[in-house]
């Protein structure tokens, strides 16, 4: 997720819940001929099919100059393909219900489909997916709308506490890395029809996508999906990895003058990436600190002790370099340095001695309790295991979740958070410091 370019659904519609597939911690996983990789979970329990299709296309690779063209690209994915216009391509998935969508974050742009698994509905819904991903034509006129319309977005992006405040975290947390590139207004309206263009040849091709396939269909079934739409894909892109995130920041405080009534706080730093063995050990122990709701220290202390804030929480976003912890809440402008020292005394005394015997067990009954819900429907499995997918997490790695969350130790905890969490190194944004005006 990027500071300028949150999470979007391209398409405009969100994917309903339905029932799980009948082994939710197993998939069958293959490369194209193409050389795309893919996984596919077998679900009989209802007709319906739902595909991911992620290319490392986030936001982070951005052409330096031209922040936005990784959104402006995806978004214009539905604008015309091959031989279909917009509106085409618009009537072929509401004919038959197919319901498309997506999403962009840091790492990836995600293309996604459900539709029935019937032959006829699901060939007219994959043969209008299988031209978006394979045979954009980025028209002209599709362009000039949507690049106004992203820089229309962006330009009320720097009116808006929450968004600002995000946006200036990861500006001054990652700095020159592009984890900390922020779009704005100008940027966009910097980028050229070629510039898209060239960000998908470059970004869009066989050994940088994964494709997740769940639902009612068979093996065979599911890899002729496949073929179809990934064959006509470069076999390879030119878009290149992501940089490893720079040694220690320096941290310090930002503050931005806004007229909200309230104070809006993110305090953090790069810490995590995909796939680090200290994940679970986070996971665990960060439930203790913020994540676990009104349970947890950090809402005790700030909101219930103190009164400075109706929700506070903590969290780890792993990307595939280091991704932010931080700390985010809202509270009175006048009380806004009393609680930023709160969240420092309460973190400092967290890194010193960890959490109690009852913390860890409470911790971990929450989270392995609620492991069920993280997989009760198709749509959040998918999720699940495009994310497995795209990061080459193990194979096994829902099969073991609970496993790995009730093998975590007290100095599991203490040692991770020493590793991964500085407060020196803290960056401090409050959007609305001061009084009000």
């Amino acid at each position: 997720m990027r500071a300028a370019l949150p999470l979007v659904v391209a398409f405009g519609l969100a994917l309903p819940a339905f029932c799980p597939a009948q082994d939710p911690r197993a998939a069958m996983r293959w490369t194209t001929q193409s050389g795309a990789r893919v996984q596919f979970i077998e679900s009989r329990e209802v007709p319906m099919i739902d595909i991911a299709v992620d290319f490392a296309a986030g936001s982070a690779f951005d052409p330096p100059g031209r922040l936005g063209t990784a959104a402006l690209t995806h978004e214009l994915l539905r604008a015309g393909a091959g031989g279909w216009s917009e509106e085409a391509l618009a009537a072929a998935f509401a004919d038959v219900g197919a319901i498309p969508g997506g999403g962009l974050d840091h790492d990836r742009a995600s293309v996604q489909l459900r539709t029935l698994s019937s032959a006829t509905e699901r060939g007219k819904a994959l043969a209008a997916l299988g031209a978006m991903l394979q045979r954009p034509t980025f028209p002209a006129a599709a362009f000039e709308r949507e690049r106004s319309r992203l820089a229309e977005r962006l330009a009320e992006a720097e009116a808006q506490p929450g968004r600002l405040a995000e946006r200036r975290f990861y500006a001054a947390a990652y700095g020159s890395h592009p984890y900390g590139g922020v779009a704005t207004a100008a940027t966009v309206m910097g980028i050229e029809r070629a510039d898209v263009e060239r960000f998908y040849r470059d970004h869009y091709a066989a050994d940088r996508v994964v494709v997740t396939i769940l639902g009612d269909l068979s093996r065979t079934e599911a890899g002729a999906i496949a073929e179809q739409l990934t064959a006509a894909l470069r076999k390879r892109g030119a878009g290149g990895e992501l940089p490893p995130v720079a040694g220690a920041a320096g941290g310090g405080r930002i503050d931005v003058a806004h007229p909200a009534q309230q104070a809006h706080v993110l305090i953090g730093m790069p810490a995590l990436a995909r796939g680090d063995a200290d994940y679970f050990a986070l996971l665990v122990g960060n439930y203790v600190l913020g994540g676990g709701g009104f349970v947890s220290r950090l809402p005790r202390d700030i909101r219930d002790a103190h009164g400075y804030a109706y929700s506070v929480y903590s969290y780890f976003f792993p990307l595939a370099r280091a991704g932010p912890f931080q700390v985010g809440l809202q509270t009175r402008r006048d009380q806004a340095d009393a609680a930023i020292a709160r969240v420092r005394a309460v973190v400092a005394e967290f890194l010193a001695n960890g959490p109690s015997e009852a913390e860890l067990r409470d911790a971990k009954a929450s989270l392995v309790g609620g492991f069920p819900l993280r997989i009760d429907s198709n749509r959040k499995l998918l999720s699940e295991w495009a994310l497995i997918g795209f990061y080459r997490l193990p194979e096994r790695w829902l099969a073991e979740f609970p496993g790995r969350v009730e093998r975590v130790t007290l100095d599991d905890i203490r040692a991770a958070f020493a590793r991964h969490v500085a407060p020196e190194r803290f960056v401090t944004v409050v959007v609305g410091a001061g009084k009000a005006q």
